[in-house]
């Protein structure tokens, strides 16, 4: 009895079972592995987001372009390197939103003041293409893209990407030419003639259309051959130019036919001067070598009374029959009284 009343006033041993030698220290140096192997982990990631980093950089680049940030609240830009060399703006400059503005052509910076402020009402994002004159003063092109960046009161930021789209302007300009020029004399081809035709028609009374059709051209490639038939030809179109300087557009409608647009601006008597000398210029001979070529030309014209373009092509049509049948080098205008637009097209 007495010993298990001694052993019941013992203080009970609350320490649980003994500790194992070494075991505190064997918890420190897991611990250690643990966090060395995330640090390992963390700079293997920050290793990967500097590459990709470096690789959107370079096809950013590559692309010439860059990405773009601008917070409204404060107007604060923040640009990559590839937006500051759009801009020939020295790398890590202070960007001043109104200055920037300033390196925009007038009417592109009114488009992108606008398409900005429908952004910014509306939460849409946009696209745009601007021309501008950098700090170094060289002209371009940028192609800009702009998203929406919301926060709990509405429109935070935009931002987006900027990218150089200079030689392809120019690319898409020099494609849109030549698919509106005729090959051989550098002159507008039929398509344009027709749209601007159907345009001046449009615009209602005014305007007139000269017809012109070249005589005896056909001797010209029996006798010399093709070749010199376009030599020919891209002479007719150099006269045309410097003869028509005033008209809205000198095209070339086939293969020896030529048509040349009137404005409004232009009145009765000048418009039949025109046309005599388009007659005289055609006919003077062509030097090729130590020969001359010759062959003349016969001009019919219309003016425009607010009637379709067709309505319009038969009227000179006509007229270049009549001029063709008075002998040929020579001009006639077109008079509904005396002449009827049902007559036989000329052979």
């Amino acid at each position: 009895m007495l010993d298990l009343a001694t052993r019941a006033r013992r203080p009970q041993d609350r320490s649980g079972p003994a500790a194992r030698p070494g075991a505190d220290a064997e918890t420190v140096a897991s611990l250690k592995a643990e966090l060395a192997a995330a640090r390992e982990r963390l700079r293997e990631r920050e290793s990967c987001l500097r590459e990709a980093r470096r690789l959107i950089g370079g096809a950013l680049s590559a692309a010439g372009a860059g990405v773009w940030r601008c917070r409204l609240a404060d107007e604060r830009l923040n640009w990559t390197a590839g937006v500051y060399d759009l801009f020939d703006v020295r790398q890590g400059s202070p960007l001043r939103r109104q200055e920037i503005l300033e390196l925009y052509e007038p009417r592109s910076r009114a488009a992108l003041e606008a398409a900005r402020a429908r952004a910014i009402s509306d939460g849409q994002g946009f696209a745009l293409d601007a021309a501008i004159v950098t700090a170094r003063g060289r002209s371009r092109w940028i192609r800009i893209s702009a998203t929406v960046g919301r926060g709990s009161r509405g429109v935070r930021e935009l931002y987006g990407l900027k990218q150089d789209v200079t030689e392809a302007k120019a690319a898409a300009e020099q494609a849109r030419r030549l698919a509106q020029m005729d090959p051989v004399t550098g002159l507008a081809n039929r398509a344009l003639f027709e749209a601007r035709l159907a345009g001046l028609c449009v615009e209602g009374r005014g305007g007139a259309l000269l017809l012109a059709d070249l005589d005896g051209f056909k001797q010209v490639n029996d006798t010399f051959g093709h070749a010199i038939g376009d030599d020919c030809l891209r002479e007719t179109g150099a006269r045309l130019r410097t003869a028509c300087r005033g008209a809205a557009l000198v095209a070339r409608i086939g293969g020896d036919e030529f048509a040349v647009l009137l404005d409004r601006g232009w009145a009765r008597p000048e418009t039949e001067r025109l046309a005599a000398a388009v007659v005289e210029a055609l006919g003077a001979p062509v030097e090729r070598g130590a020969g001359r070529i010759r062959f003349g030309a016969s001009v019919g014209v219309a003016f425009s009374a607010g009637g379709t373009p067709s309505e319009l092509f038969m009227q000179a049509d006509v007229a270049l029959y009549a001029a063709k049948a008075a002998g040929r080098g020579a001009f006639r205008v077109f008079d509904s009284a005396t002449m009827r637009p049902e007559a036989p097209i000329r052979p």
